[in-house]
């Protein structure tokens, strides 16, 4: 089975459909760790903050096939705000290239939803862009998830593609 990872730009409907997915096939899934780790920091977080969220992502998505967000988010996110990625990050990407991952790639089509963990409400559309072009350029396959019928839409592409 592969690992079905449900990513995308801030507020677009990630966590919501990870958890329509993990009760209509009964699987948990591994939640994003950069919340956990940042609500339990209690300050603003640096570049080296982003390893140590990657490395935490990593081990806990080991045993899950249903992921919110991978460390290309990471890696998007980290070259976004500060301009480049640690090597450890890049080195992992890249050899998961040879496992079978499934993208679900949520459209920033939704109205944007204020939390204090978000910090960008207006590069939503280019974000969407660069985790578009990073899947492809690892030659990942994916789905995008976008309008009014996401859910339900992601259910069946999974359900047809993925649990045949």
């Amino acid at each position: 089975m592969p690992k079905i990872i449900v990513t995308g730009p801030e507020s677009c409907g990630k966590t919501t459909l990870c958890d329509a997915l993990s009760k209509q096939f009964k699987i948990p899934y591994n939640k994003e760790y950069a919340r956990e780790y940042l609500t339990e920091i209690g300050r603003e977080y640096s570049k080296k903050d982003l390893l140590k969220i990657a490395i935490k992502q990593l081990k806990n998505e080991k045993s899950r096939f249903l992921l919110d967000t991978d460390l290309i988010t990471i890696k998007i996110w980290s070259i976004y705000k500060y301009g480049d990625c640690e090597e450890w990050i890049l080195k992992q990407i890249e050899s998961q290239k040879k496992e079978n991952r499934f993208y679900l790639l949520c459209k920033p089509d939704i109205k944007w939803s204020p939390d204090p963990l978000r910090e960008n409400p207006k590069d939503r559309i280019k974000l969407f862009d660069t985790y578009l072009n990073e899947i492809s350029t690892l030659n990942h396959k994916y789905h995008i998830v976008e309008g009014e019928n996401r859910i339900s839409n992601s259910l069946k592409i999974v359900s047809t593609k993925l649990f045949k």
